[in-house]
């Protein structure tokens, strides 16, 4: 929200000065962003009179120029601008005046000199040359009532501020000048000065008819019709500057007009020419198949979920968000509808995201506007209409008022008891009673207990906290004493067998990943695609069309975040994410940090991409693969044994993927991205990924003392032969079973899967994996009938596996 000062302080105008005003809004939760000029200095430029002009001697795009600055003696200045001619005011910078800086960054000083042998007193300005403006097409041209010699910058007001004030979403009643100045007025006592207007008479008794087919959409419709304006009238000087210090470009005056009111007053309207409405109006939700010209030139299609204001052959607007291009006003109309209306905040919200756009309009809407007063602001166009475009055949219908679905005003209530609890100051009833009548909230009051009826521009009081916000933004955030906690603040150690997201999330930057961080919402056809989610958990009020679901899994985000690298030329990709992933289950109940039947578990997610390590002369370049993955997925769990076992993944391919245990519990899985979502996304390619269970990577093992022996160990070798379906892993779960088991293979430290081959000597379905076994004694060395017998036991384990057999 953008304003001038000066407009500000005409409703109402506080003994403080412009820091004390900015300090006060700010810590009344109005936050002001930047305060800023709205001209820079420069010195001595008077309003002057052009008399007369005639050609430069010396050169044919100049013109001496006769000027009259109210001193008495006329000036001769040299000019060049197109549009110098007799009788033109314009801004005259005298011998000795200093214009803002220019491109080098210093200050232009005037001085008497000479042009072409011609002698110049001083220089007539253009916007662009005192830095108001970047139009360079002439002089700044002046009213005619200027009063000549007048100081420019008195004259045009430069001496104002501008203030650019950051709202939060609940205070839309301050996105007008007036409900600032409310604002204003309750913080400083000061009375408050509404803009004051006459009710325009009516001179016809024409109207629109206008339908409201959908009351959930537009609860009140307010409307009249005007005509023989002359919308080639000039938009007055007062109203352009107002409008361009509050961040508005002057268009038109009927476009201005509207402008105007919706800053002052926090009132959207719309101006449609008459004569481009087909038969009446009616306000309904669009339909499938229906599209919509607006006024920035985009074409929309519309469903049931837009709101629009149509006639009997077409849409006309897009309701509460902006006009189209079919009824727009233009400087050749002279008959118009003028509208005024309230809609519901829910029926607006996200429906200009959804056409990727916003409008002033919109986003007061959505917050919500004042549905009291479309009457009195729609007198309040008119009139301004009358007077800037009204001719002698104007008419002025009367207003066509539809009330047909209403915002119920609900008492809040309020207990001083609390509100002392919450602010943490002693507060008493005449305190909090004087606070509310300095906001305008009409209340009944109760031995401690206030009844509040929220006015109609407050669309933000709803709960007891809502006042409270309220008692403590007026007593002033500044006035409430900094004191300690009076609970005592104690200090809980960590458990020793748990380690933080942030370790673990330090551990992968160490192996060489970067941390993304993602939205928790998705795509809908990526729920489908990486977890095969038909009935993904789906958002009321999305933020946008493509974020609309809630995430099950963390791996989709990353092969998106993978592709945006890769348009951005970024061949080698390792990421890595922490969050949180939603799902169905109807076991959760309602909790602190629960919500009946959605399951919000915390993963951890890693994806590697292209080459294994960046390119050098030391190794040779060569793509990451599942192995690489799997050693950093196994450094992360460490000093705990994974294990991995085949399964089926909708995002992983069929022979590369593999489950991840610990013990029996499922933690995860592993693998390369699918071949047909490698294509799908246009992946030259596949990335390998995991993603696991953060809570039980959080878990680790205590530290435990191990005699380290001090007795030379045994190696020996082991080769299996066994059908291709057999798994490596499911010899070893073999040999730690025996080793658990029989004491005799007490002595096993380490076994080792160390080569796997198929050819020459076996048949074509089998394969042969080799073994190393390490054993050693902590107490003697080891004896060969030892380990004879410990092998033995091994051998005769492994060859309780069907087809399994020794290699020769």
């Amino acid at each position: 929200m953008q304003f001038s000062e000066s407009w500000l302080r005409t409703m109402v105008d506080p003994k403080m000065t412009s820091d004390e005003l900015s300090h006060l809004l700010t810590m009344s939760g109005l936050e002001v962003e930047e305060v800023e000029p709205v001209a820079p200095p420069f010195t001595n430029i008077v309003v002057g009179l052009v008399l007369e002009t005639a050609k430069h001697p010396n050169a044919d795009r100049l013109n001496v120029c006769q000027v009259d600055v109210g001193t008495g003696t006329t000036l001769n200045i040299v000019c060049g601008a197109p549009n110098v001619r007799p009788g033109l005011k314009v801004p005259c910078a005298m011998v000795g005046a200093v214009l803002p800086p220019g491109a080098d960054g210093q200050p232009f000083e005037i001085k008497l000199g000479q042009l072409r042998g011609v002698e110049s007193q001083g220089m007539l300005c253009s916007a662009r040359e005192l830095k108001l403006s970047e139009d360079h097409g002439g002089l700044l041209e002046l009213p005619h009532d200027a009063p000549v010699g007048r100081n420019f910058r008195d004259y045009y007001e430069l001496n104002d501020l501008k203030f650019t004030i950051k709202l939060t979403p609940n205070k839309a009643d301050c996105l007008s000048v007036l409900g600032v100045a409310r604002e204003v007025s309750a913080l400083t006592g000061t009375p408050l000065k509404q803009p004051v207007f006459q009710a325009v008479g009516t001179s016809t008794d024409e109207t629109l008819p206008v339908k409201i087919s959908a009351p959930d959409l537009c609860g009140r419709f307010s409307g009249r019709v005007i005509r023989g304006l002359n919308a080639k009238a000039p938009t007055p000087h007062w109203m352009k500057q107002r409008l361009e210090r509050s961040g508005q470009r002057p268009i038109s005056a009927l476009v201005d007009i509207s402008n105007y009111v919706m800053l002052e007053l926090g009132r959207p309207s719309h101006v449609f020419d008459l004569d481009k409405i087909h038969g009446g109006l009616e306000v309904r939700w669009g339909k499938a198949g229906e599209s919509l010209k607006l006024l920035n030139g985009n074409t929309v299609e519309v469903d049931d979920w837009i709101g629009v204001i149509a006639d009997d052959h077409q849409i006309e607007s897009l309701a509460g968000i902006m006009g189209g291009d079919a009824t727009a006003v233009s400087l050749e109309t002279q008959n118009i509808y003028l509208e005024s209306a309230f809609w519901w905040p829910q029926a607006i919200q996200g429906r200009g995201r959804r056409f990727n756009f916003s409008t002033d309009a919109a986003h007061r809407y959505e917050r919500g506007v004042d549905f009291a007063t479309t009457v009195e602001h729609l007198e309040r166009i008119t009139a301004l209409l009358i007077e800037i475009c009204g001719t002698a055949e104007t008419k002025v219908g009367p207003i066509d008022d539809q009330s047909v679905n209403l915002p119920q005003r609900t008492p809040v209530r309020v207990r001083t008891a609390r509100a002392i609890k919450v602010i943490g100051v002693p507060l008493s009833d005449g305190q909090i009673a004087d606070i509310f009548t300095r906001l305008g909230l009409a209340f009944v009051q109760g031995d401690g207990v206030f009844t509040v009826t929220p006015p109609s521009y407050r669309f933000d009081i709803e709960i007891e906290e809502d006042l409270i916000e309220e008692i403590a933004r007026v007593y002033g955030f500044e006035n409430i004493p900094a004191l300690p906690p009076v609970a005592p603040n104690a200090m809980f150690m960590v458990p020793e067998n748990s380690r933080s997201l942030f370790t673990i999330r330090r551990q992968l930057a160490d192996l060489d990943y970067q941390e993304v961080i993602n939205f928790s919402f998705v795509e809908e056809a990526w729920e489908a695609d990486f977890a095969a989610n038909l009935q993904p958990i789906k958002l009321l009020n999305p933020i946008a069309s493509q974020m609309s679901v809630m995430r099950s899994s963390l791996i989709a985000s990353l092969v998106a975040n993978v592709k945006y690298n890769l348009n951005r030329k970024a061949s080698r990709v390792r990421i890595f994410e922490t969050g949180t992933v939603y799902s169905r289950d109807q076991q959760v109940q309602d909790g602190p940090l629960s919500v009946a039947g959605f399951s919000q578990p915390k993963r951890v997610a890693a994806l590697a991409y292209g080459p294994q390590a960046d390119e050098q002369w030391g190794q040779a370049s060569r793509t990451v693969d599942f192995f690489d993955v799997k050693a950093d997925l196994e450094a992360l769990f460490a000093p705990a044994s994974l294990r991995f076992a085949k399964v089926e993944h909708p995002a992983l391919h069929p022979g590369r993927s593999a489950q991840v245990l610990l013990g029996d519990q499922v933690l995860g899985f592993i693998g390369e991205l699918h071949p047909r979502l490698q294509q799908k996304y246009d992946l030259p390619l596949a990335p390998v990924l995991f993603e696991v269970d953060a809570e039980a990577l959080q878990q680790r093992q205590l530290p435990a003392y191990v005699e380290i022996s001090k007795f030379p160990a045994v190696v020996r070798d082991l080769a299996v032969v066994v059908k291709h379906g057999v798994l490596a892993q499911d010899l070893l779960d073999v040999f730690a079973a025996e080793q658990q088991a029989n004491p005799a293979c007490r002595i096993l430290q380490a076994i080792v899967l160390f080569d796997e081959y198929h050819g020459k000597g076996l048949e074509n379905d089998e394969k042969s994996l080799a073994f190393r076994f390490t054993l050693q004694d902590t107490e003697n060395t080891l004896q060969d009938d030892t380990v004879e017998a410990a092998m033995a036991a091994l051998i005769t384990a492994v060859s309780k596996l069907p087809g399994a057999k020794l290699r020769a």
